[in-house]
């Protein structure tokens, strides 16, 4: 007991709240004393003054949240330590969910910057090639830490080091490190101030693209940069591997490889001011299993080391300074997530079938390779969505067919025997290629991309079917065309895949011709024709978030109109259940890779309307399960008929929650 008075009756009173939350016995133990901790006075006969030692025990397992939110408060001392119970201001700070969960401890402030001062200077030319070989060793002390770091991960990223292997490709890379080696010779200038100024251009390029996934591949490279810079001028980096109680990371920044660094037994979660839940270092968050929170611009600014934190990566808000009532409010909500989560978890290896038999494939969506970990771990049927755009960003050439063959058979022969889907390349619009000699566009999401660039440019689209060509000899392979508007598109990409097919044949290279092919239903187009593209493709793959942007004409981006949004639509219902329909009478399955389909509150009208798979983002997969498995396909059958037949929107919700209301909440 860290606390002043110990256990008195306030802090009693607290620890009796939350131990009434346990399902079985829960003990307080001090020496050979042992007594219920449901109990007040129990408790206070006890006598633990401050300095003593006390020991919680549960009967059953199922109450571990309990104990861990037990272990919460007596560490916080109650909130009772310097005063902290109070007066100091209660202060909310809101930022961006990078992984869900919530956490309750002390900050710990750490400075993960690199060098803000560079002075730029002038090299003679007979200095020069002494600069290049200074930028050279510190790119070669950089890439061996990096190595470093990768080999002593914990079991739980080390599926995720392609994320650290992408930085250490990066420092090689002709975009940056040809560039800067170009920048010291030409203009004659220090490595330092050659790094800082190829970064920042670089840097800008990325951040005018409006995809956020594709933006945050700005920060891989300023985390690359900042690690040769440090290098560059012998100054060490804040370890974190040192810390030795357990505490909650605030940082202006992490860099994955930071982030990877993270021991679980000390650092509860993190939180930072940059970032957002695309960066590679929230995907390492995930992997681990804490709560993280990214862009909140003025955390450092805001919070002291020690001060008492609440972070709720679910809904992307951090407390500093809670007072008592807020303290046990989050307390008790830690408990339900943790035994939600814990119920959830068991869902994820069960077969996703209604309780009158009908199954629904519960798939995932990943942006990179080393996601396909997370698919698994969290009982995915499948991949039912692989973007690949990554691959092509941050570059000043195209990659080769060797390079994507690659990263296509790491994931095929990772899920196998489990279908991988493979989208096509969807590049320009809001994901502008660096080396693109496309003009710019006043609507680009409405002109040259995906498809249509495809089609405009055979050459890389050869390249690329001849890769997921070759990936599919490695297990089950589907590939999916975006944004498809017309029957001649599928045509002539059915057409280019042929002439794929039969040149790796003559070539001898193995390879699967006979593959799946499928189209995204992202536009209005597409669900009036849905009836005659049955007929030319083998699955449909329903894309909610652009199909609801495109028919509705709303751009969720844009705060006036996007409370507008909304996949219960009546239209969009209409919309799903056409092509649905339309795919049942041509004999295909189809399937849904939106936003929609990861929403619990969706799956009983999904089922109704007949889909056969849906892919969300991994971590969804045992919530999406658990509903599945909770509902009958007659039932939700029967309430799609009555939900045809509403006005509204709202309508529809109120349906939905009247007809299963306590299902959903505990779903949600």
């Amino acid at each position: 007991m860290i606390n002043e008075m110990g256990i008195h009756a306030r802090s009693a009173a607290k620890i009796v709240k939350l131990a009434n939350k346990a399902h079985f016995n829960i003990w307080a133990i001090r020496d050979s004393e042992k007594v219920s901790a449901k109990n007040i006075f129990d408790l206070l006969s006890i006598a633990c003054p401050a300095g003593v030692w006390i020991e919680f025990v549960v009967d059953d397992a199922m109450d571990i949240p309990v104990l861990n939110a037990l272990t919460d408060l007596a560490e916080l001392g109650f909130g009772e330590i310097n005063g902290e119970s109070a007066g100091t201001p209660e202060i909310r700070l809101n930022g961006v969910s990078a992984s869900s969960g919530i956490c309750i401890g002390r900050a710990y402030v750490v400075d993960m910057d690199s060098i803000q001062v560079i002075r730029k200077y002038h090299i003679s030319e007979p200095a020069i090639g002494k600069e290049l070989k200074r930028f050279k060793s510190a790119v070669k002390k950089t890439r061996d830490d990096m190595i470093a770091i990768i080999n002593d991960a914990c079991q739980d990223i080390r599926e995720h080091t392609d994320i650290l292997q992408t930085h250490i490709s990066l420092l090689k890379d002709k975009l940056l490190y040809g560039k800067i080696l170009e920048t010291i010779e030409s203009e004659k200038i220090n490595a330092e101030w050659a790094l800082k100024k190829v970064t920042s251009s670089l840097r800008s390029k990325f951040n005018r693209m409006a995809d956020a996934y594709l933006k945050e591949r700005a920060t891989d490279i300023v985390h690359v940069s900042d690690r040769i810079l440090m290098n560059l001028v012998g100054a060490d980096m804040a370890d974190i591997t040192r810390i030795d109680r357990q505490v909650i990371l605030v940082a202006r920044d992490l860099s994955p490889a930071q982030a990877s660094q993270i021991k679980q037994e000390t650092i509860k979660g993190f939180i930072t001011d940059l970032g957002g839940k695309t960066s590679h270092t929230g995907i390492i968050a995930r992997s681990l299993n804490i709560p993280a929170i990214m862009g909140l611009k003025t955390a450092t600014n805001q919070i002291d080391t020690d001060d008492i934190l609440i972070v709720d990566g679910t809904s992307g808000i951090v407390i500093v300074h809670p007072d008592d009532s807020t303290l046990m409010e989050y307390a008790l909500r830690k408990i339900d997530y943790e035994a939600q989560l814990s119920r959830f978890l068991k869902y994820r290896f069960v077969e996703s079938k209604t309780l009158d038999g009908f199954w629904l494939g519960v798939m995932g969506n990943i942006e990179i390779p080393d996601e396909a970990q997370l698919v698994i771990e969290n009982g995915g049927d499948g991949i039912g969505l692989y973007r690949t755009e990554f691959q092509y960003m941050g570059r000043n050439d195209f990659p080769s067919e060797t390079e994507l063959f690659d990263s296509y058979r790491n994931v095929v022969q990772q899920m196998a025997p489990r279908p991988v889907t493979i989208r096509t390349l969807d590049v320009n619009g809001d994901k502008a290629l660096n080396h693109s000699e496309i003009t710019e566009e006043q609507n680009p999401a409405l002109g040259l991309r995906a498809i249509r660039y495809s089609m405009k440019r055979p050459d890389i689209f050869k390249i690329q079917i001849r890769a997921i060509l070759r990936a599919a000899h490695f297990g089950s392979v589907r590939i999916l065309l975006p944004m498809i508007s017309s029957c001649e598109e599928i045509m002539e990409a059915r057409k280019m895949l042929s002439i794929a097919g039969e040149e790796l044949k003559q070539e001898s290279l193995p390879h699967r011709s006979d593959i799946e092919v499928g189209i995204m239903v992202e536009v209005p187009s597409v669900v009036v024709l849905s009836d005659m593209m049955a007929e030319l493709v083998d699955f449909f793959s329903i894309g909610t978030n652009d199909l609801i942007q495109f028919s509705l004409a709303i751009d969720r981006g844009n705060r006036e109109v996007a409370y507008l949004y909304s996949p219960l639509h009546p239209a969009i219902i209409r919309m799903i259940r056409q092509v649905t329909e339309n795919g049942r009478k041509q004999g295909i399955p189809t399937y849904m890779c939106g936003e929609m389909a990861g929403d619990p509150l969706n799956i009983p009208v999904l089922l109704g309307l007949g889909l056969n798979e849906i892919s969300m983002n991994p971590q969804s997969i045992p919530a999406i399960k658990r509903m599945i498995s909770s509902l009958r396909l007659d039932a939700c059958s029967s309430l799609v008929e009555e939900a045809l037949r509403l006005k509204t929107t709202r309508e529809i919700m109120d349906l939905l929650h009247s007809t299963y209301g306590s299902l959903l909440y505990a779903a949600v």
